[in-house]
């Protein structure tokens, strides 16, 4: 496919998926020169969505894009959804509902915690009514989202349940949004990246990235890092999801899990709780580039890139993307022990 044939299909995309504007697009697509000169290997680019002007930032916010529009067309009145307290699509499915109008209902697994910090203070600023399923497996979300969403149903409401990290069909659609502005920034760039490294969690973004892939005709590899499931569950959910937004899209491809490979090996003690690579890999980051990255997704995919890095994983890339998709508001729980600094004071 030529660079105008792309032009077209994203637009035609961009026209075909509905979506309401919560931000400003593009985000910075920026190349990073001290930490790509640590060892030898790409030019790294960061796409920056934790810097999206909306809700504190983080590529959750083009999934409810599209989520938003899905759910007034419908009638809803209420968006309902889960994870964990420190989640970031969590707290953006908050703003968007402040900022509809709408009413929102925040599922948390396990018990409430001793302290309101990170996320789950600005989840309770904003007034979203919160439930505990006072079990610690995470599926519990999913079953009292339902029950929730039955619940007020029954009750005359219209509830718009929305799968923890936003992980449904009109979520990926916002995602595959995102691949059509970044081969419109590469174009621009005359940059042809050969990789995008994505954090995955409930596989929503990286199904998006798939599909938008495909659509396109980009020949980049997309290589994902898990930082909560078995990778071979990742990769059968992304596939599942990929398909999804692809049929209502008009189009078949049959993606099968092999179609999107997830590399293991970086959730370090579990998911939400930090690892000493990625507290190394944060430190890094923010001291050789200024840049923040987080505890839970972006500083596991990044200490997952650095190993990649020393394995050649990336000889053969000239350049790689790494997308930045947000969270910092998590950096910020707790008393943040796992990061291992002490103040230089003279």
């Amino acid at each position: 496919m030529t660079a105008a044939g792309r032009l077209d299909v994203a637009r035609d995309l961009e026209k075909k998926i509905p979506h309401q504007r919560l931000a400003a697009y593009p985000t910075p697509l920026q190349s990073f020169n001290r930490l790509s000169a640590m060892q030898p290997g790409p030019k790294l680019w960061f796409k920056r969505d934790d810097l999206i002007g909306f809700a504190l930032g983080g590529n959750k916010i083009r999934g409810l894009e599209v989520m938003l529009v899905d759910a007034l067309q419908v009638g809803a009145d209420t968006l309902i959804t889960g994870a964990g307290v420190q989640s970031n699509h969590v707290r953006a499915t908050a703003f968007v509902a402040a900022f509809a109008g709408l009413d929102c209902i925040a599922v948390y697994w396990g018990k409430p915690p001793l302290n309101i910090d990170g996320n789950y203070r600005v989840t309770t600023m904003l007034d979203a009514q919160v439930h505990f399923t006072q079990n610690d497996d995470r599926a519990s979300v999913d079953a009292a989202i339902e029950t929730l969403a039955d619940q007020m149903r029954r009750s005359g409401k219209c509830p718009y349940p929305i799968p923890r990290g936003g992980a449904c069909m009109m979520g990926v659609l916002g995602h595959v949004l995102a691949v059509c502005e970044v081969c419109r920034q590469c174009l621009e760039l005359a940059m042809n990246p050969d990789a995008i490294v994505i954090a995955v969690g409930s596989g929503g973004t990286y199904a998006g990235w798939l599909l938008g892939t495909k659509l396109l005709n980009l020949n980049w590899r997309i290589i994902g890092y898990s930082v909560s499931r078995d990778p071979a569950e990742a990769s059968v959910q992304i596939a599942r999801l990929a398909n999804e937004a692809a049929l209502w899209l008009g189009s078949e491809f049959g993606f099968s899990a092999k179609d999107a490979p997830v590399q293991g090996g970086f959730i370090g003690p579990g998911y939400g709780i930090p690892s000493p690579e990625g507290a190394n890999a944060i430190k890094l980051a923010a001291r050789f580039e200024g840049l923040l990255l987080d505890p839970v997704y972006t500083g596991k995919a990044m200490a997952g890139y650095l190993e990649g890095l020393a394995t050649g994983l990336f000889d053969e890339c000239e350049n790689v993307i790494f997308l930045h998709s947000g969270g910092e508001p998590a950096f910020f729980a707790g008393q943040g022990e796992w990061l291992g600094i002490h103040p230089r004071v003279i």
